[in-house]
């Protein structure tokens, strides 16, 4: 019997989800959810397992939740590591787009051994 876990993010923007899946190497797809009309449709995110009980990131209305059966999770890593590394990435490209939309480029995005990112931005004056 499975039993699918909720768990809650804070991932809002599907764009920045996507290009930190991207960044860490997860493969996913894109699934389109039914809707009564077309304004209403959302987007998920599928990440397929070879064992048929996929991963999703399916929007609620707020956020999206991650929705998976813990019971066949075939990840190389604990659920929870794997939220740790998607989250740390998403507030990496949140953080470089939003900066980005203020004039700022990123000079350096680096990896840490620890765990942790280094960004470092530069905007020049338009004087």
């Amino acid at each position: 019997m499975s039993h699918f876990t909720h768990m809650k993010t804070s991932f809002q923007n599907l764009f920045y989800l996507e290009k930190a899946l991207n960044r860490l190497n997860i493969e996913f797809k894109q699934q389109q959810t039914a809707a009564e009309s077309e304004e209403l449709s959302t987007t998920n995110l599928v990440i397929p397992q070879s064992n048929g009980y996929d991963i999703e990131f399916a929007w609620n209305g707020q956020v999206y939740e991650l929705i998976v059966d813990i019971s066949f999770w075939e990840q190389p890593y604990p659920i929870e590591s794997f939220i740790d590394k998607v989250s740390k990435q998403y507030a990496g490209e949140v953080i470089i787009g939003e900066s980005h939309k203020m004039g700022f480029q990123p000079v350096k995005y680096q990896q840490n051994v620890d765990g942790s990112n280094t960004v470092v931005l530069e905007r020049w004056n338009q004087k």
